[in-house]
């Protein structure tokens, strides 16, 4: 029985819960702009725009934690599509410095 693309997307979905923020980041060459939603697809605050360095990612960082604060949600899970070589540098930060925090997931 082949996996179809599907059974993957689908098994994302299962993981996000009421608990989850879920913060999707368009990624460009020099700022990005990141918006996040709840388990429902609802929007939750402002979208935010940070620059592609150490700087960007630590607003980033806060941005997200102002959110879980905010909502009163305790998790958090990045997704990114992986454009060119423009990703490499947040999806790096990210897992170095805060896997224990957030899941990363590449589409």
């Amino acid at each position: 029985m082949k996996f179809k693309s599907q059974d993957k997307q689908n098994q994302l979905i299962e993981n996000i819960t009421v608990n989850h923020i879920v913060v999707g980041v368009d990624i460009a060459q020099e700022a990005h702009v990141a918006r996040a939603v709840n388990f429902r697809g609802v929007a939750l605050g402002n979208p935010l725009e940070f620059s592609n360095d150490e700087d960007g990612f630590k607003s980033l960082d806060r941005w997200i934690r102002e959110l879980l604060a905010s909502f009163k949600l305790s998790q958090v899970i990045v997704g990114m599509e992986p454009t060119g070589h423009y990703w490499f540098s947040l999806a790096g930060w990210l897992k170095n410095k805060l896997l224990k925090s957030y899941l990363l997931i590449l589409t």
